[in-house]
């Protein structure tokens, strides 16, 4: 029961004069307490320590060297780069993912949950992992093109190391972002209006145009705004297609000049940072609000997905069945496994640029970088180690805020959610850049500086993946009936007693997923531990970049796909745990 009831009797808990039971509990005040705490500590300090720094550098409000950074050429001509990649990749990702979203939810395709996961599990690999793959496979120097014969001639230019080279791969990688948006609005659908047209006689092409595409434009402009902002985030494929060639987007302007070691560079950085926060929290205020106006406008029955029979889109006999599968299994075989195919023919030969052959393959890239290499190795344990001591640390304390935000927080939980979520919606440069001007000088009262040493990357991790630890536990407390609650607490059971009998069992399942998923996107993480890495702290991400940088293409390979073995795994260990969990937590699942 989810009625709420204004008026609660402050010693029993009960409502007062009338049915129902109250979403909110008067007692357990710590548990709100270390809402207030983790939102303080992980979203508000850093990101308002970052505005002082931008508005103040002199330690008195003085907007005018933040002008005059942000007004430089080199920041002026980043801007627009950034704009521009965001803009065309955001199109190019919509429209592609789009059409996977409309083929996979609204017709009767063989296959749609294997499609969707591969599909979404591009989406997971690490940007710099992706640039990498594209990088190895188009090129003069390419392996896999080598051996097959079909390289380009030699000395001529990567295609991809360009400003259309990095749109191309953002489309691409952004694809699937869009591709969970749409299908989410797709689901939400009301499946009696377009009933309705098909018994009038309406054609699906009809249906198509005149009801579903008008209900979907709120979800088309959020999936433009969401790949819009992940684009203008992203640091691993401009650092790696276009650093080479000086073309410089924000974050890889920003990382810049944090290397320059200049007089002003933290002022410098924390400006050109603000810059990027502003134009990404736009484009996150209008998916927001865009969001919003598809909630408020549709309602009516169900998914609008039909019957084998009679479904919507552009299947409707197997002859083109067949072939629209065929369709989407290359566009599956683009975004995913042909750069993988490239990277294992990367990873197999000595160096890159030999032609991969019975005589050249070797494993000799694998031992290295697992076993010989004390970097790598260090890279892999570090990454581990990070990203399950962030994973365990936000699954255990995503019951409580969970349960707080759903029970405790009441009108203020919209804006609370909000706050959480600005670590993640933000992008990772931004947060790095927060993160190094709140701990540069010593702790209050403790006389320390976690800058440069490993906990700084955890409290890091800990702020940007909070959200994504507490959607599957949020769900499933808020599916979790309150008279359960009411019960104990009439029986004596104390607050604590209740949340450890009761809400635990329930929600433990969904806080494991949600960990999992942490761990899915720290342990290759790149964007936050570029900037806050130190001698011995290195991770995967860093490692491989540094690789890469330095011309070894074929160990960074093998690193490369290293991680995503690892991620298919773990997502392959969350698709098995799926049935224990909320519906909708797993983006690749029905």
């Amino acid at each position: 029961m989810t009625n709420r009831i204004a008026d609660i009797d402050s010693t029993g808990g009960l409502p007062i004069g009338g049915a129902g039971i109250p979403r909110r509990l008067p007692d357990g005040a710590w548990v709100i307490a270390l809402l207030a705490i983790v939102v303080a500590l992980f979203a508000v300090l850093p990101f308002g320590r970052l505005i002082w720094a931008a508005l103040a550098p002199a330690g008195f409000v003085d907007p005018g060297p933040m002008l005059a950074e942000i007004s430089r050429r080199a920041a002026m001509r980043a801007t627009w780069h950034s704009i521009e990649t965001g803009v065309v990749s955001a199109v190019a990702a919509t429209a592609l993912g789009g059409a996977l979203a409309f083929i996979l939810t609204l017709t009767d395709v063989r296959a749609r949950r294997s499609l969707s996961f591969c599909f979404i599990l591009s989406m997971m690999i690490a940007p710099q992992v992706v640039a990498l793959a594209y990088f190895t496979l188009a090129g003069p120097s390419s392996p896999l093109l080598n051996a097959l014969g079909l390289a380009p001639p030699p000395g001529s230019n990567n295609p991809l190391m360009s400003r259309e080279g990095i749109m191309l791969v953002l489309a691409l990688h952004h694809a699937p972002l869009a591709f969970v948006t749409l299908r989410a609005g797709l689901r939400s659908l009301p499946a009696d209006m377009a009933e309705a047209a098909l018994t009038a006689g309406a054609k699906p092409w009809r249906v198509m145009r005149s009801v579903v595409l008008p209900l979907m434009r709120p979800y088309l402009a959020a999936s433009l705004a969401l790949t819009f902002v992940a684009a203008v985030g992203n640091f691993g494929i401009p650092a790696l297609l276009g650093v080479p060639v000086n073309y410089l987007t924000l974050p890889t302007l920003i990382y810049r000049r944090m290397v320059s070691f200049g007089p002003s560079v933290i002022a410098d950085a924390a400006a050109l940072s603000l810059l990027v926060a502003l134009i990404a929290g736009a484009g996150v205020a209008l998916a927001a609000w865009w969001l919003k106006r598809a909630g408020a406008g549709t309602g009516g029955s169900g998914s609008a997905r039909f019957s084998r029979g009679r479904p919507i889109g552009v299947i409707w006999t197997l002859r083109h069945r067949l072939a629209v599968e065929i369709g989407v299994w290359i566009v599956v075989a683009v975004a995913l496994f042909l750069p993988l195919v490239s990277l294992l023919a990367t990873a197999l030969v000595p160096s890159y640029g030999v032609p991969l052959t019975w005589a050249t393959a070797t494993l000799d890239n694998f031992v290295e970088v697992l076993v010989r290499q004390d970097v790598t190795v260090r890279a892999f344990r570090n990454s581990f180690i990070f990203a399950a001591s962030s994973a365990l640390f936000l699954a255990l304390i995503a019951v409580p805020l969970a349960y707080s935000l759903d029970r405790q927080v009441g009108r203020m939980r919209g804006a609370v959610e909000g706050v959480i979520e600005i670590p993640y919606a933000l992008p990772g440069i931004v947060l790095a850049i927060a993160c190094i001007l709140l701990f540069l000088k010593p702790l209050p009262l403790l006389g320390v500086s976690i800058y440069g040493t490993p906990f700084i990357i955890l409290f890091a991790y800990a702020a940007r993946f909070l959200p994504v630890a507490l959607k599957a536990p949020a769900a499933a407390v808020g599916q979790l009936p309150i008279e359960l609650e009411e019960a104990a607490r009439i029986c004596g059971a104390s607050f604590f007693r209740r949340l450890r009998s009761i809400v635990l069992p329930v929600v433990a399942p969904a806080a494991t997923a949600g960990g999992l998923m942490v761990f899915l996107f720290a342990f290759n993480e790149l964007t936050v531990s570029a900037l806050l890495w130190s001698s011995g702290t290195e991770t995967i991400g860093v490692a491989l970049f540094s690789l890469e940088e330095a011309g070894f293409a074929s160990p960074a390979a093998a690193i490369a796909l290293t991680a995503v073995v690892a991620v298919a795994a773990i997502m392959a260990f969350l698709d098995a745990l799926a049935p224990r969990l909320p519906p909708g937590i797993l983006p690749w699942r029905e």
